[in-house]
């Protein structure tokens, strides 16, 4: 089950355990259950402080539970995870075992105060790069507090209750019998969801805080960047942003960041968080920007105000708060959202193994995912409304000589349809012909580029017809004092390292504002 690289490294891990800790299965006579066995027993022989047994009684099997010796206490993997959930597994491991977990004392302190009865279950794929992050939160969280009970749950293992609960996104978060979310979530998020007075508590510590000299709103490459430049200027420097490393936590590679040969985009976002707390930057985790007020008069402080009614000020603001999906706006895609209409192939293709799927976009995002799907599902129509592919040519030809893809080009999506609460079809108009078409389906894979997040910014700067931030070639706004980088911006081509080096560019230009405000004012201000 595990090459000899893999379980010298998890030997490795092991030794530091602090406690024996036991693996629980319970098991049947399934395929599953035998790899299952087969890892497990692996896993025990590597150290003296792990024991398998099959004792288990648990009403999914195969599935086996990670608990401290003596203890029922812990995390519950109805799953064999490998794949990009093995370091879920080692994690689980290490933490039930008295490995303390690499988390502020502030969110583990948030966690163990937690009340109540908490039943989470968590569906995940094991390709799917956003659900580690998920896994791992919950996982933690019922290994230190015995009224959370987490189970972990393999979609492509448990595919008949995947079916039943038309769970057709991954990661999907269960609480008590109820969806409680989708998509990546932050140990922070899931902990503030559950935590009611949480909210207040931050807005109380955020408008405390002193006026900055640079606040930057945003934490993708843009924001990253903007901090450590701003930062190595010696000035106080803050960071707000609703969920840092931005775009690139939904990245599965990224192959052409110079200096960067192959990374993936969860490990690159965290390499940026690490290098912004490297400085001394107040970096302020999952805070949502929603009004920008300029200064009132030359020299004062712009305020930028929270989500959670928070007032955070500076004498100079960079907006990076980057973009995200568009949306092909259509009847019936809100309706079905993560119940047949998606955004990630590498996340939710293998939800729809050999079942019928469309992809929206013929871009290289559209081309790409296409590719992608056709080797998991049964067929893939891919709709394009111009009247020709816009992907690179290498790409097309790729995907022309998949036998299991359809591409329909002069194609104007018009409604998604479905029934019983899940995707059923796909309609598009002709737009040579006129003619309405329709597509029996029951996925759709939207790939049609990006939107910018600049709408709480109406009014105040300078949007082009696109709603992008208008700045001039050293990311001046219209207002004074006011910065922005990367994809949020009129700057064209939206690349990691375009947005890294706008960042740069921005942090400069606010300081080189700051150095030339007359010191009486400043003080004043």
């Amino acid at each position: 089950m595990l090459d000899s690289q893999l379980k010298s490294q998890l030997q490795a891990y092991l030794g530091r355990l602090q406690r024996p800790i036991r693996l629980i299965a319970s098991l049947d006579d399934s395929q599953g259950a035998t790899e299952m066995r087969e890892l497990l027993t692996e896993i025990a022989e590597l150290s003296d402080l792990v024991s398998f047994d099959d004792s288990g009684t648990d009403g999914r099997k195969p599935s086996f539970l990670i608990a401290p010796q003596g203890s029922d206490q812990g995390v519950r993997f109805a799953a064999i995870p490998l794949g990009h959930e093995f370091t879920s597994l080692v994690l689980a491991l290490l933490w039930t075992g008295g490995h303390p977990p690499k988390e502020e004392a502030e969110t583990l302190d948030a966690i163990d105060a937690l009340q109540g009865d908490f039943r989470f279950e968590v569906y995940m794929s094991l390709s799917c790069h956003n659900c580690p992050d998920v896994v791992q939160a919950l996982s933690l969280m019922a290994i230190r507090n015995p009224a959370v009970k987490t189970v972990v749950i393999d979609g492509g293992l448990y595919q008949a209750e995947v079916e039943e609960r038309q769970v057709l996104a991954v990661p999907m978060v269960y609480l008590n019998g109820e969806v409680f979310g989708s998509g990546r979530m932050t140990l922070q998020e899931i902990v503030a969801k559950l935590d009611v007075n949480a909210d207040e508590r931050e807005a109380a510590k955020l408008d405390a805080k002193e006026a900055f000299d640079v606040l930057v709103v945003g934490g993708g490459p843009a924001g990253a960047a903007a901090a450590v430049y701003a930062a190595r200027k010696g000035i106080r420097v803050g960071v707000a942003a609703e969920r840092f490393g931005g775009q690139t936590n939904d990245t599965m590679g990224i192959e052409n960041y110079i200096s960067v040969l192959e990374t993936n985009g969860p490990k690159f976002a965290a390499d940026l968080e690490a290098q912004v707390r490297h400085y001394d930057v107040d970096l302020m985790n999952l805070q949502r920007a929603e009004k920008l007020i300029p200064a009132t008069e030359p020299g004062g402080l712009v305020q930028v105000q929270m989500a959670n009614g928070a007032v955070l000020k500076a004498r100079s603001v960079i907006l990076s708060t980057g973009a995200r999906w568009r949306n092909v706006n259509v009847p019936g895609e809100n309706e079905y959202r993560n119940k047949g209409v998606a955004y990630c192939p590498h996340c939710d293709g293998p939800l729809f193994k050999g079942k019928d799927v469309a992809v929206i976009g013929g871009g290289n995002s559209g081309v790409e995912a296409a590719i992608d799907l056709a080797g998991i599902v049964g067929h893939v129509t891919l709709i394009e409304f111009a009247d020709a592919l816009k992907a690179d040519a290498v790409l097309v030809s790729k995907l022309r000589s998949l036998p299991n893809v359809t591409i329909h080009v002069n194609a104007q999506t018009t409604e998604i349809t479905g029934a019983g609460g899940k995707v059923n079809g796909l309609s598009y108009k002709d737009r040579v012909s006129g003619e309405v078409r329709h597509v029996p389906l029951e996925g759709v894979f939207v790939q049609i580029g990006l939107v910018p997040n600049t709408e709480w910014l109406k009014g105040t700067v300078e949007l082009s017809r696109y709603g992008e931030i208008v700045v001039d070639a050293k990311g001046h706004t219209n207002v004074e004092g006011v910065f922005a980088a990367g994809d949020c911006t009129t700057v064209p081509y939206k690349q990691i390292v375009i947005a890294a080096g706008d960042g740069a560019k921005a942090a400069l230009s606010a300081f080189d504002h700051l150095i030339r405000q007359p010191v009486a004012e400043a003080v004043a201000a």
